[in-house]
């Protein structure tokens, strides 16, 4: 466990809908269906989002359901739609970035293996921040980007991690765990280094 006061990132992984059974019972049979068409056995789902410490402060960035107009509160720094663009123009189809001063993550006490400190540098630290606001908006749950996978909260966080120059072999999911959505951010930032 790291203090407040070191410059760094960490990774958190938190099991898909702690805190909420509609969710994690959503989770579970999207995994048996997923599990059942790749023909193998069905895997803990987790949601990553990462702690940056800086000399300015703490911060968490997650991707999350839009809670209201307030997002200003919570150090939004970009939303995007849910399904669908279409279904976006309704806060209930939109998700939200956020980039949090002091910010909390909820159900952070049900975290498995987390922290994962990613590094120490507060230069790489304060480009993870830097970069938030310019991840892309894609349509949570859909693959726009053709990466082969959906994209979602997993993809923001391994965006961040490739874009930023941190090494993405030091997250290391919890055994028996997956991450869906990793990938595709993965893909997507390996395209961007490549227009560049």
């Amino acid at each position: 466990m790291t203090t407040d006061s070191e410059p760094g990132v960490d990774l958190y992984w938190l099991p898909l809908g702690a805190g909420g059974h509609s969710v994690r019972l959503n989770g579970r049979v999207f995994e048996a269906i997923a599990a059942r068409l790749a023909r193998r056995p069905p895997c803990d789902l987790y949601h990553s989002g990462l702690v940056v410490h800086v000399p300015d402060g703490r911060f968490v960035i997650e991707q999350a359901p839009v809670r209201d107009k307030n997002g200003w509160e919570r150090g939004v720094v970009a939303e995007g739609a849910v399904g669908s663009r279409w279904a976006g123009r309704f806060r209930i189809f939109r998700y939200e970035v956020r980039r949090w001063r002091d910010g909390v993550i909820p159900d952070v006490g049900e975290a498995v293996e987390s922290p994962q400190r990613l590094t120490d540098d507060p230069s790489l630290a304060q480009h993870v921040l830097d970069l938030v606001p310019t991840v892309p908006n894609l349509v949570w749950g859909r693959d726009e980007s053709r990466a082969g996978e959906m994209w979602n909260s997993n993809s923001l966080t391994s965006w961040l991690i490739a874009r930023s120059g941190l090494h993405v072999e030091s997250a290391h999911l919890p055994a028996g765990g997956r991450a869906p959505g990793w990938d595709a951010g993965l893909v997507v930032a390996h395209r961007a280094h490549i227009r560049q």
